[in-house]
């Protein structure tokens, strides 16, 4: 294996960079020290999650703890400026800077450096290139993939061998991005956003996990709610859900009820089933989920309510299932 976290259960903070709504900086930092006062010793940030704001919150809730007793990864692929500008889309609410896309090696570099400054750490644990992929870049993305594996993956690789970090992948909402960077590089995990999903995982299942376990590639899978859509929700991949996602939420919420289980658990349990997971990392802007998603990740889930998955065709027969026969 390429790296080991510490526990399966960590926290993904793009929520705390006022991601869809306003969050409090008092509520932000409470959710990060109950994560650290429960033990989950993983945090998962980005320049892009509110134009820093995630890091510098994740900073301070962390800033009195040891820096060896947790891990953090943070993202390159995007510069914060110093230039504002009126601000849209899911981080409208985020600090006004301008964020622009730099996959080069000098521009990753200078991403890192900046990331340890709003971090006020030393060093980061695990780098991902972020969002190389069809849904960021359309129709350019292979050629912006390139740019990323020219230019920030060499910048990465150089800093794994030199010790600065631990590791570096890709943080994407694309597996074929993730398919893509094996064949032209060496990266150490992925970082998997709604791609491995009660909702969405053939693509995965069948051509990146069985990659991933030959060459012992670790997969931290974030959006394990999709956006939100199987927490009760109304986002699915970071937009209105349509009624066809809509409709598959419900007929998989209805089979959880006939067996007493809440979705989340199947959701998260699924999501970190498969032997190259390492983590999953739901996130939350309030300071009560951290508890429910630990008692989720431990709710006994019987094997009907597998088996009725995928007898209704809702589930792939070839994915993992914790505890099936």
């Amino acid at each position: 294996m390429r790296f080991e976290l510490p526990g399966k259960l960590g926290l993904g903070t793009a929520p705390l960079g006022n991601m869809y709504e306003e969050v409090p900086d008092t509520r932000a930092i409470e959710t990060l020290r109950t994560a650290w006062e429960a033990g989950i010793r993983y945090f998962d940030t980005a320049p892009q999650y509110g134009a820093g704001l995630s890091e510098m919150r994740v900073g301070e809730a962390l800033a009195d703890e040891p820096r060896t007793g947790y891990m953090i990864s943070t993202k390159v692929g995007r510069l914060i400026l110093d230039e504002h500008e009126k601000k849209s889309g899911i981080f409208a609410n985020g600090r006004p800077n301008r964020v622009a896309y730099d996959y080069s090696e000098s521009g990753t570099l200078r991403s890192i450096e900046e990331s340890l400054k709003r971090l006020n750490m030393d060093r980061i644990d695990i780098a991902w290139i972020h969002d190389c992929a069809l849904d960021a870049h359309g129709d350019r993305w292979e050629e912006v993939h390139d740019q990323a594996m020219n230019g920030a993956a060499r910048a990465l690789t150089r800093l794994r061998e030199e010790g600065v970090i631990r590791a570096w992948g890709l943080g994407v909402n694309r597996v074929e991005a993730c398919t893509r960077a094996l064949e032209k590089a060496d990266p150490d995990g992925f970082l998997l956003a709604g791609r491995y999903s009660l909702l969405d995982h053939e693509g995965a299942l069948t051509s990146l996990l069985p990659e991933c376990d030959r060459r012992g590639v670790r997969l931290v899978i974030g959006g394990a709610y999709n956006s939100g859509i199987l927490a009760g929700g109304d986002h699915y991949d970071y937009k209105q859900a349509s009624d066809d996602v809509r409709e598959r939420t419900r007929r998989l919420r209805d089979i959880c009820d006939r067996f007493g289980v809440d979705i989340r658990a199947v959701a998260l349990q699924f999501s970190a089933a498969p032997r190259a997971v390492a983590a999953v990392i739901p996130g939350t802007t309030r300071p009560e989920r951290i508890a429910e998603n630990q008692a989720l990740m431990t709710t006994p889930i019987p094997n009907a309510l597998w088996q009725t998955l995928w007898n209704e065709g809702l589930v792939s027969m070839d994915a993992p299932i914790p505890g099936a026969d």
